[in-house]
């Protein structure tokens, strides 16, 4: 019998809620195990009032971990702000896009994959406040609900959700 999957979903405070309860349900009705990284353990807040726990900080993932997950998930809102000023958090993204598995961000997901330093060449989208700031990073922006770049997968916004959760699921299915 294969193991279960397990996706890493990175999560600091004022994520954008839906962004991130919605990809781990489905991860979880895949038959998956979501496993929220953060920059402590605990309750973290996003912008509309969710919670969710962060189970595992970044701090605390060694290789084996790292290597046990099959994919990366960064929702937006102003999460991937607060998680590119955390070194281990970048360099665990870096490590992650180098190992090509999958990695989908929706919205303002894209910060963290500039700080990471792996847009360049590649081709992605994302909310239009930030689509400069991928263009800088070298990446080949298009507004498009969905756009799967070798093992890059992005969104704009929550109103992508249906596609990005189905690209998801399709990547460790």
């Amino acid at each position: 019998m294969s193991r279960q999957k397990r996706v890493a979903v990175v999560i600091a405070k004022n994520f954008e809620d839906i962004e991130a309860t919605d990809p781990i349900r489905v991860i979880e009705e895949a038959g998956a195990e979501a496993i929220l990284i953060g920059i402590e353990r605990g309750k973290v807040e996003g912008k509309k009032g969710a919670v969710l726990e962060a189970r595992l900080t970044f701090d605390e993932i060694d290789a084996t971990t790292e290597a046990s997950f099959d994919a990366l998930v960064i929702p937006g809102g102003g999460a991937p702000e607060n998680l590119r000023i955390h070194q281990p958090a970048v360099d665990f993204t870096t490590r992650f896009v180098a190992s090509g598995k999958p990695v989908a961000s929706i919205c303002h997901g894209p910060q963290l994959l500039i700080s990471a330093k792996v847009l360049n060449g590649r081709t992605t989208t994302c909310v239009n406040k930030i689509r400069d700031d991928v263009v800088n990073a070298g990446a080949n922006y298009v507004d498009k609900p969905l756009v799967v770049d070798g093992n890059l997968i992005s969104s704009r916004t929550p109103a992508d959700m249906a596609v990005f959760n189905q690209a998801i699921v399709d990547a460790i299915s």
